[in-house]
């Protein structure tokens, strides 16, 4: 595999990655056209094309060598292997994903085709904007608030808005993305201990990770892949 591969230990028999910049991708794979729902979709062929995933946010699969994935460049890549009934899923959980629920019905979606049970699985929260960079607006606050979110594990008021050239995200409310879809993950059955959190802000990291919030919407994506060996 590339160097610039962002690799995850999801234990035997799956194999995940998040790309790096200029990340050269191994093998081909499943890509949908995500914008921002919650459709999820099965894919069976290995050479399924992004224009057949139109309006698609999460893949799920029980193939092997069926390599699936989602795009982020902020947004949260959410990846799920259950080494019970070999079936794994990518999930792009964005903040209207994430209020949505998508990852928890990713996992019913799993459950209803394959037989899932959550405290199966095992489960990587991959890089995207991290609380201190996301800055957000109340009417956004108040979007998790009506989905049911414990707001004081994931809002922060930092006070006024103050920003410098190295921090323009100083200030006014930010909202933990990173936590919230760990918590959804937990509130839908996977074990605490089952789930990793890459912890890596893609605001920050912009030399390794595309960044849409600081270089616009049309920058790079990231590929976040998992498949079943």
């Amino acid at each position: 595999m590339s160097d610039r591969l962002l690799k995850y230990d999801m234990g035997a028999g799956v194999e995940a990655f998040s790309t790096e910049r200029d990340a050269e991708l191994p093998y081909y794979v499943v890509q949908p056209h995500q914008v921002h729902g919650c459709e999820i979709r099965e894919v069976t062929d290995p050479m399924t094309t992004r224009a057949q995933l139109e309006g698609v946010d999460a893949l799920i699969t029980n193939v092997p060598d069926v390599a699936i994935s989602v795009r982020t460049a902020d947004c949260i890549p959410v990846l799920l292997y259950d080494a019970v009934h070999k079936a794994v899923a990518a999930v792009h959980a964005g903040w209207r994903g994430t209020v949505q629920h998508i990852s928890q019905k990713t996992i019913e979606v799993m459950h209803q085709l394959y037989g899932t049970d959550a405290k199966d699985l095992c489960a990587v929260i991959g890089p995207g904007i991290g609380p201190e960079s996301f800055q957000v607006g109340p009417e956004v606050a108040d979007e998790f608030l009506k989905a049911g979110f414990p707001m004081g594990e994931i809002l922060e008021d930092c006070g006024p808005k103050a920003p410098t050239k190295h921090n323009p995200m100083r200030g006014g409310l930010h909202i933990d993305l990173w936590q919230a879809n760990r918590w959804l993950l937990e509130q839908a059955g996977v074990q605490s201990t089952n789930i990793q959190v890459a912890g890596i802000c893609t605001y920050k990291n912009n030399d390794r990770f595309y960044s849409a919030r600081r270089e616009g919407l049309k920058c790079g994506r990231i590929i976040n892949c998992i498949k079943l060996l």
